[in-house]
């Protein structure tokens, strides 16, 4: 069954799992860019999600929820998908500095309603790029009918002159003469969207929708903005594990425990999990260490021998000497196979993270692979984590070791191929072949 969609807000897979439960997948649109002479082509966006009883997660938001009644509120942190990257420049900026997408932080509230819900939404740009402001008044409503859900979509967005300037208008030190100085100030964009959910079986779920938006005419009236309905279509796919979760009670779920430490390697992931090539320390000598803490999502559903949990987790980066030390913070799903035929004897699994990796600064090994390669860096990449380990309690009889597993992994950030507007349209990454130790608490 359909979870309820009363609750939405501007996010479009607000309360599309039930709580407690999560969703991984992936999902391409087509739409319009705003900026004129924009390239055209495919946005990949992965599909990450995790509903909480007071925190939830998306691929590009993270918010605490509060509920009484039939009322919501949110505070939440979200990339705005604006702008354009080095990799992804339009014709017409040419010259023009990068407008990369910003943070912001807001609010949200909502009602819910017998005719649907209207929400209101406050956002401002804490990455220090725009500074702007942005209040959002939409509508939300359900429809479901069997395995069939619709979801129509009403909103204006109230925007300030900083927001605008930034991502559509040309300073002065920008302008020449075939583009001239502009700022298109304050104003109000109003979009129309429809989405669409449609339950395969009891755990895939088909998606898409349509969107369209006018900006405001100031924005318009950009020499580097092309005067046009902004439209985007969308479809993906997801796995909602939530109806198989083992509903365990909260002071009784599982705690993870894991600590790394790791060396740089040039080596390509593929590479790495074949063993064709496992050097480390062969362009810079720059290491990681750090800890990651999960919880047991499910184990064995239907009795197959795999498990599922979720993590976050601190890497500190230790750069040598090329800059200053750093810190990542990354949040992943892990799914964890095993039933080898020697599995009663020393248990040994196969793991596979996928999440997410927000870096402080970027990587030396990251800084100089995109600068031969004339390519962008960004901070937020996809983030995977293969591993291999065993079990040491079934080699050392000593009882705090029982849920103990030792192993080797990798630590790999990944821009999707440059085909993803929330990795900066980056084509590149960063691996680090690591060792851990692991237990449940």
């Amino acid at each position: 069954m359909f979870c309820s969609f009363a609750n939405a807000n501007s996010d479009p897979l607000t309360d599309v799992v039930s709580v407690g439960g999560g969703a991984a997948g992936d999902s391409i649109r087509k739409q319009h860019s705003p900026y004129r002479g924009a390239q055209s082509g495919y946005d990949n966006q992965l599909i990450y999600l995790y509903e909480g009883e007071r925190v939830y997660v998306r691929a590009y938001r993270v918010g605490l929820k509060f509920e009484q009644d039939l009322w919501r509120v949110d505070a939440f942190l979200q990339q705005r998908l604006e702008g354009w990257s080095q990799d992804r420049a339009p014709d017409s900026v040419a010259g023009m500095a990068l407008r990369e997408p910003g943070i912001d932080a807001g609010l949200a509230v909502r009602r819910r309603t017998a005719w649907g819900t209207p929400y209101a939404e406050l956002s401002h740009d804490v990455s220090e790029r725009s500074r702007g402001t942005e209040l959002k008044l939409g509508y939300w409503n359900d429809w479901v009918r069997g395995r069939f859900a619709l979801r129509p979509h009403l909103a204006v967005a109230l925007r300030d002159s900083k927001l605008n300037d930034f991502y559509y208008g040309v300073p002065a030190a920008e302008a020449t003469a075939q583009r001239p100085a502009y700022s298109p100030g304050g104003g109000a964009d109003a979009e129309i969207g429809l989405y669409g959910f449609y339950r395969l079986t009891d755990n895939w779920r088909l998606f898409g929708g349509v969107t369209a938006l006018r900006r405001a005419s100031g924005v318009y009236g950009s020499p580097i903005v092309d005067d046009r309905l902004e439209t985007m279509a969308s479809v993906g796919l997801y796995y909602d594990w939530s109806p198989q979760i083992k509903r365990w009670a909260p002071e009784s779920r599982p705690l993870i425990g894991r600590a790394l430490y790791g060396y740089s390697s040039d080596c390509d992931l593929a590479q790495i999990v074949r063993l064709d090539c496992t050097s480390t320390h062969t362009k810079d000598h720059t290491d990681i260490w750090g800890v990651d803490v999960g919880r047991m999502l499910f184990q064995r559903p239907g009795d197959w021998p795999m498990d599922l949990a979720g993590f976050v987790g601190v890497i500190q980066h230790r750069e040598k000497g090329f800059q200053d030390d750093f810190l990542q913070i990354h949040a992943y799903f892990k799914a964890y196979f095993y039933g080898f035929p020697w599995d009663r004897a020393v248990r040994t699994r196969l793991g596979f993270g996928a999440g997410l990796s927000y870096v402080t600064r970027i990587p030396e090994m990251e800084v100089r692979d995109q600068a031969r390669r004339n390519r962008g860096t960004w901070k937020l990449l996809n983030y995977l984590d293969p591993t291999v380990d065993f079990r040491l309690g079934d080699l050392i009889p000593a009882r705090s070791l029982r849920d103990a597993y030792l192993g080797v992994g990798v630590s790999h950030r990944s821009g999707m191929f440059g085909k993803s507007r929330l990795f900066g349209d980056v084509a590149g990454g960063s691996n680090y072949i690591y060792l851990y130790l692991e237990n449940t608490f």
